[in-house]
């Protein structure tokens, strides 16, 4: 368990307390450090960074309840992750392993995120031992499955997914005390996928729904990926990213903030090449940490309006 937290009941030869003093647990826990963090780290998403607060209060009084010898059981912590791609999940699945590392529920606090790929076999024999090393990975902590869905391919009579969520579920149910497993992917297809395994559905305590960012949000999550890396827009080109939202954000595979953090990606490698092809004289510390309206006009999103993808070089 946590150094700072064991929401176990104390022995009848310890003395129980006869109040606690709720947010004094809290402080004294980091759990509000955390989600300070979090706020500072994620623009937006206000319905998410409510439901993690919800949570860290609801364990916060069961811890209360074991120290004072009240009946209880150990809740039923999975959980199951939706929204767009882009939208944060990765980062708040990390910082739940925290807060449940800080409050004593799990051991060691750590986050192991896994895809179809890391738990499916290609033959017989192979996706049990490939499940149950991930499975011994994550004992302690957290494991985060994406795009969850992909495990259950009915269509094929060949595919051992089927195997894999066997031993999931099984895990899930017998080690609760010792693993919390985040089941995380598009809202239509996980609802399909629980209507096809109904035993994982009976396993998730808690659906959080991660909202798209709106185009403010997106601007501002560019200003802050920049700021990170000592960059800005100068005003015209700040003006010309907030119309690259709007138009990306109509078109086809946009990632939210993974799509910005492409964009920005590719206006820094057009900032670098215009100074180095342009400019004669020395260059100064602004000049190289300002990205310009002509580093971002020349992208396909304004030329040829078709998504200026990942997989789009850009000029």
């Amino acid at each position: 368990m946590s150094e700072t937290a064991d929401p176990k009941t104390p022995t009848d030869a310890e003395a129980l307390p006869t109040a606690i003093d709720l947010r004094a647990e809290y402080e004294k826990s980091g759990v509000a450090e955390v989600l300070d963090e979090l706020d500072r780290e994620l623009i937006g998403l206000k319905p998410v960074k409510l439901r993690l607060r919800e949570i860290a209060a609801m364990l916060i009084v069961e811890r209360a309840r074991a120290a004072m010898g009240l009946s209880h059981e150990t809740p039923t912590l999975h959980m199951n992750f939706t929204g767009n791609p882009g939208t944060g999940k990765t980062t708040v699945a990390m910082r739940m392993a925290n807060i449940l590392h800080r409050l004593g529920y799990v051991r060691k606090g750590h986050l192991v995120s896994v895809t179809r790929d890391d738990l499916v076999g290609q033959y017989i024999g192979h996706t049990a031992p490939k499940t149950k090393e991930i499975l011994k990975k994550a004992m302690g902590g957290v494991l985060f499955i994406d795009e969850a869905y992909y495990l259950y391919r009915p269509d094929n009579e060949r595919d051992y997914g089927q195997e894999a969520i066997e031993i999931l579920l099984q895990v899930m149910e017998n080690n609760r005390e010792d693993l919390v497993v985040i089941l995380a992917g598009y809202a239509d297809r996980m609802d399909k996928f629980f209507e096809s395994n109904p035993g994982f559905r009976s396993r998730i305590a808690h659906h959080i729904d991660f909202p798209d960012y709106t185009e403010d949000e997106l601007v501002d999550i560019a200003d802050g990926m920049l700021a990170q890396q000592n960059y800005a827009f100068d005003d015209e080109a700040h003006e010309l990213m907030r119309k690259y939202v709007e138009l990306r954000r109509k078109q086809p595979h946009f990632a939210n903030a993974r799509s910005i953090r492409n964009a920005l990606d590719r206006a820094r490698l057009r900032q670098a090449n215009r100074l180095f092809t342009t400019s004669d004289a020395p260059v100064t510390a602004k000049d190289l940490s300002t990205i310009t309206a002509d580093d971002l006009k020349v992208s396909r999103v304004f030329t040829m309006g078709v998504p200026d993808s990942a997989r789009e070089t850009g000029k």
